[in-house]
């Protein structure tokens, strides 16, 4: 994003999942943050209260295709096909969904792994990467580690990622809470991408 203001980027990868994704709609309140939630379909489809909560707590939705597929690994058709079942299953479990997403639809590829013709397909939508990869999820680090790199990594203007996963959740319980008040402290804005 255009870096002339101490402005920053939240996103949130693989929710809705109860805990994880719960905390962090927590650590935002506290702070009066919005930030950005790709979210898996077939997570929407198994936890649509908490989806409803990203929804109602201001939250912009983007899409991570139903079951987190890899477009190298997957047909154009079929990939296709999961990304626009993700989003069916979100208008279907909270309706308010499409009223809020109708003009742009946001859709980051699950592991940034996406092809040139797959993105030609997506033109109705705004693909989003990022440049801050916190590596939340990464057992190997420890939860100091992951927030010392992620800190380090971040200048004005940066989209990152952390996951509201079980997977993720021991290092980015850790990390987010830090990461906002480091932030703040230095005068940057949070945002949400729209």
């Amino acid at each position: 994003m255009p870096a002339e203001a101490k402005e920053l980027y939240l996103t949130f990868d693989d929710g809705p999942v109860p805990g994880p994704t719960e905390f962090v709609l927590e650590e935002l309140k506290k702070h009066n943050l919005t930030a950005t939630f790709f979210c898996i379909g077939d997570n929407v489809r198994k936890h649509q209260a908490i989806f409803q909560k990203i929804i109602e707590a201001g939250h912009s939705i983007g899409n991570h295709t139903f079951n987190h597929l890899s477009g190298w690994k997957t047909s154009n058709a079929d990939y296709l096909k999961n990304i626009h079942a993700c989003d069916e299953q979100m208008v279907q479990s909270f309706s308010a969904y499409r009223e809020g997403n109708d003009k742009r639809n946001l859709f980051r590829p699950p592991y940034g792994r996406i092809t040139p013709s797959q993105v030609r397909s997506l033109k109705e939508y705004k693909i989003v990467m990022w440049d801050v990869l916190t590596h939340d999820y990464a057992k190997s680090l420890s939860s100091e580690q992951c927030l010392r790199g992620s800190i380090g990594a971040t200048r004005p203007g940066s989209i990152i990622v952390f996951h509201d996963s079980v997977k993720a959740e021991r290092n980015m319980t850790y990390v987010l809470p830090r990461y906002i008040d480091h932030f703040l402290s230095e005068g940057y804005v949070f945002k949400s991408l729209h």
